[in-house]
């Protein structure tokens, strides 16, 4: 199903907020890491946010994860007042592991044994 422009609009102003509110609540730095928000999807009725972490060079990142699914309130607060005057229901918010940076990688591993098989 094609997302309408409305919930374009919405996910382009929560993921504006949301990584303002990870660099405040220190979410976007862990365990020698980055955490990013890489992007947010909305439901048609647009009251769930499926929010799609990426992380890069995190020692532990499902502990991480659980970290900031455990954190969902305190972000939806902050996100609350954030958004207060642009929607009338705050979406409730679903964190999802975005592991396409890792499909990218493994992706390029088997290309280059491909490529180094060819050679021999």
């Amino acid at each position: 199903m094609q997302e309408g422009k409305r919930q374009k609009q919405v996910a382009s102003v929560l993921l504006e907020e949301l990584n303002g509110i990870f660099q405040r609540l220190s979410l976007h730095r862990m365990n020698g890491g980055m955490v990013s928000i890489s992007s947010v999807k909305l439901t048609p009725d647009l009251l769930e946010a499926r929010i799609y972490l990426s992380f890069f060079q995190v020692g532990h990142a499902e502990q991480c994860f659980h970290k900031i699914e455990s954190r969902a309130g305190d972000i939806k607060r902050e996100l609350s007042l954030r958004v207060k005057h642009q929607l009338r229901r705050i979406p409730e918010l679903r964190f999802f592991i975005d592991d396409t940076l890792d499909h990218v990688f493994r992706m390029e591993e088997i290309f280059r044994q491909i490529q180094e098989g060819k050679k021999s």
